[in-house]
């Protein structure tokens, strides 16, 4: 386990400002103790400094996870967010979606969200923005990226697609072999 390199923690913070903006300062300083981020086996694990320090008398063949595993880079060393990060993203989130409570399956089975099965979005999210999905009961359920804009969202037919799947909560049963 070791610290992130200056071009891995520029590509973990251009991914979640993508998602929570500025509130990234809010993760890594927090009123219980600080934070960091650390990389093992290509993933990106989240943990308090404390529980870093118990960590290093552990030899790193023996190390499975550690923390709260945000994310993963790619072979292309592309940073892939992972719905393991949700708990953590969802209370900063900038843009937020909800959907209505017949689309919410469809979403947890991994499918976009379509105009007809939108409830609210959050006021001036752009085109392309990172957003936090939430059922109509303010549960998060995943996030994805925004395909239209508010404004085009509004005169869209119900059909078109308006958020695409990034992750959701269902892949903790669709791939609990590869979350760690």
């Amino acid at each position: 386990m070791r610290p992130l390199t200056e071009e891995e923690t520029r590509a973990l913070f251009e991914k979640l400002s993508k998602y929570i903006g500025e509130n990234i300062q809010l993760l890594v300083d927090r009123p219980d103790g600080a934070y960091c981020f650390r990389l093992h086996k290509d993933r990106v694990y989240y943990l308090s400094e404390r529980i870093l320090k118990l960590a290093t008398n552990i030899p790193r063949e023996n190390l499975v996870s550690l923390g709260t595993c945000f994310g993963k880079f790619t072979k292309s060393q592309k940073f892939r967010l992972h719905i393991t990060a949700l708990d953590y993203l969802a209370p900063y989130a900038k843009y937020k979606v909800w959907v209505k409570p017949g689309a919410e399956q469809s979403f947890l089975y991994g499918n976009h969200i379509l105009k007809s099965g939108l409830g609210r979005i959050t006021e001036s999210t752009a085109q392309y923005q990172g957003v936090v999905v939430y059922s109509m009961a303010d549960v998060p359920l995943g996030f994805g990226v925004a395909a239209k804009s508010t404004q085009e969202c509004r005169k869209v037919d119900p059909m078109a697609i308006v958020v695409f799947h990034q992750a959701d909560i269902g892949e903790y049963i669709r791939h609990e072999e590869t979350l760690t």
